[in-house]
C-alpha cells in the first residue's frame, strides 16, 4: 500500500459516498487508475464495505449506555452461546470482547431508560 492508497482510504473514510470522479480529483489521479485502486482495495479486503451512519435521535433512540458484562463461565460453549444471544438483540449496536474482567463492553441504544431496563 502506497501513499496514494492511503489518501484514497482517508477520503473514503471521511465520505464513503464520494464518486470515483471526485475521489480521483482529490487524490491526484485520473479516473481509471483511481477506480482500479479502489477495486483492488475492495478485493484485497482492505475496504470491507460502505455503510450509512444513522442519527439515533432521528429514529427516536434517545438513550445510549455502555455496559460491561462478565460471564459466569468462560468456556468456549458459554462464550459462543452469549455471542449468539447478542446477535438477536438489535439494541446492541456494538460488542467488544475484552481481555481480563469484564469480558465484554456493549454499546446499547434504546428509546429511553425504561426501554433499556426492559432488555
Amino acid at each position: 500500500m502506497d501513499r496514494i492508497d492511503q489518501k484514497i482510504l482517508a477520503e473514503l473514510q471521511a465520505d464513503g459516498r464520494l464518486s470515483v470522479t471526485d475521489l480521483a480529483e482529490r487524490v491526484g489521479l485520473s479516473l481509471s487508475p483511481c477506480h482500479r485502486r479502489v477495486r483492488a482495495l475492495e478485493q484485497s479486503g482492505v475496504i470491507l464495505g460502505y455503510r450509512a451512519q444513522l442519527a439515533p435521535s432521528a429514529l427516536g433512540l434517545n438513550f445510549s449506555a455502555m455496559v460491561f458484562v462478565t460471564l459466569r463461565e468462560g468456556d468456549h460453549q458459554a462464550v459462543a452461546a452469549f455471542e449468539t444471544a447478542l446477535q438477536g438483540i438489535v439494541q446492541i449496536v456494538e460488542a467488544q470482547r475484552l481481555f481480563g474482567e469484564p469480558d465484554y463492553l456493549l454499546q446499547v441504544i434504546t428509546r429511553d431508560l425504561p426501554a433499556f431496563q426492559r432488555l
